[in-house]
């Protein structure tokens, strides 16, 4: 798929700068998990988890620091593999290890099972087809284990950010669109922007990501709304905790939601 190719191109662009920024974040120990996540995710210990989507592999290592047995991140990118294993040995982290895969390949490349399957923080729209991601997670669990992720709420993604940040709400993106995004530079929140590249994401609507998981075989324990935003989108204070959110939303708007489910057993 050429857009998946183009983005693994431009994701390339900023592996190395991903690594050096998050090496610094954890070793120096301010770089955690938000609280949400690490409230839901609740205690790993003996768990066997696979991270899909795991960039440079900072939160992978986070999830292992929570007493997991074995953790195992994926990516498309292999330059984010490569600084992924290497950001592991550097610290020392020998409970974990990294596969290159576009997500909706993975199913013919890999058949191990897993106690938790983990998402989160800026990766579902990446996804072209979720259908096949649903199937995707169903296919790594094992019966009694869970998938939980953790990322924008489309209702945000849909928003105009600029226009936000002076308390005006506009939608911008098409909430029920399929055309993908298109974006000639990528970066910025962990590197320095690169330009001349191609990044396509795709907006989804909160039935897609329900509707993906529950025609896969899935049982939708809780499906969270948050106010609090992972990143600032330009305007936001720092809320703590790794969250961000505009000074007047105190109850108008979700910038992030959570998702937990498990396999459906008639």
């Amino acid at each position: 798929m050429k857009e998946i190719e183009s983005n693994k191109h431009a994701w390339g662009q900023i592996s190395e700068g991903h690594y050096h920024h998050f090496k610094k974040l954890l070793l120096d120990g301010t770089y955690k998990l938000n609280k949400y996540i690490q409230n839901e995710l609740g205690d790993l210990s003996g768990k066997k988890i696979i991270h899909l989507q795991c960039n440079t592999g900072a939160d992978t290592i986070l999830l292992a620091k929570m007493g997991a047995t074995s953790v195992v991140g994926v990516d498309l990118v292999p330059d984010n593999i490569l600084y992924a294993k290497k950001l592991a040995n550097d610290l020392n982290m020998d409970n974990m290890n990294f596969i290159e895969s576009d997500i909706l390949e993975l199913i013919e490349k890999h058949d191990e099972k897993y106690d938790v399957v983990f998402v989160s923080e800026g990766s579902v729209c990446w996804i072209p087809d979720l259908i096949k991601w649903g199937k995707t997670i169903r296919h790594l669990l094992k019966d009694n284990g869970f998938f939980y992720v953790f990322d924008n709420h489309p209702f945000f993604l849909a928003m105009n950010w600029e226009k936000s940040s002076d308390n005006i709400i506009e939608i911008q993106c098409p909430y029920f669109g399929k055309e993908p995004d298109i974006e000639d530079s990528i970066g910025g929140y962990a590197s320095a922007w690169k330009d001349g590249v191609k990044a396509y994401s795709w907006i989804f609507t909160v039935s897609d990501i329900i509707n993906s998981l529950a025609s896969a075989g899935l049982h939708i324990e809780y499906f969270n709304e948050y106010r609090e935003n992972f990143f600032n989108a330009g305007g936001m204070d720092n809320v703590g905790s790794g969250l961000w959110n505009y000074g007047y939303n105190n109850d108008k708007f979700p910038m992030s939601f959570s998702l937990k489910a498990s396999v459906y057993h008639r």
